[in-house]
């Protein structure tokens, strides 16, 4: 089973992105779970989801607590929440920012960065050139499914293509394509 926790702030589409996430899995034939963790917070607010892939069926309904992969929508959460807690070693560390993990002053944890897979991707850079709002969700799928191969671009595009109206998927599509890419690009010194 490959674990997946998501981790941004209410209003950047952090439940939708386990959401469509859970749905490319499914187009591929697989099971997965997808669901948030918040109480009444506002926009804003850090906000967590959790997403679960895997080849039989699922029956865990708890929080991801040893994630192979953490989604970073939200840079400023580095330094409020411990993202890090679980980790599993050699996890996917997909964050969404123009600078690389060893750039964001994380003290002691990044003596240990080497422990992980980090990639980092201007996804709400993306997001606003292709569909004109800072919602870093989508660019961010496009890069997870280059990074670890867990699913593949055409079902992510699938799952945008049943989430949003046509002209917002052919946009949001054009976002999650251009992560790829460069995801893609960073591939290789990532599994280094």
């Amino acid at each position: 089973m490959f674990q997946i926790r998501i981790h941004g702030r209410g209003g950047q589409g952090v439940v939708s992105g386990a959401e469509m996430l859970s749905i490319a899995a499914f187009l591929e034939g697989r099971y997965a779970q997808a669901f948030p963790s918040f109480g009444s917070e506002r926009m804003g607010a850090p906000v967590m989801a959790f997403c679960r892939i895997d080849d039989k069926e699922i029956r865990l309904r708890e929080p991801v607590l040893e994630p192979d992969a953490l989604i970073i929508q939200d840079t400023t959460l580095l330094h409020q929440v411990d993202l890090f807690t679980g980790l599993r070693e050699r996890g996917y560390i997909l964050l969404n920012s123009t600078r690389g993990l060893d750039e964001q002053e994380l003290g002691g944890f990044a003596q240990g960065v080497h422990h992980y897979r980090p990639c980092a991707i201007p996804a709400t850079e993306l997001s606003l050139k292709h569909v004109g709002r800072a919602v870093p969700n989508v660019p961010l799928l496009g890069a997870f499914a280059a990074i670890s191969g867990v699913i593949t671009l055409a079902s992510v595009v699938a799952a945008i293509r049943q989430k949003f109206p046509p002209v917002l998927a052919a946009k949001n599509i054009a976002a999650a394509t251009e992560a790829f890419d460069i995801a893609s690009k960073q591939k290789e010194t990532i599994d280094a």
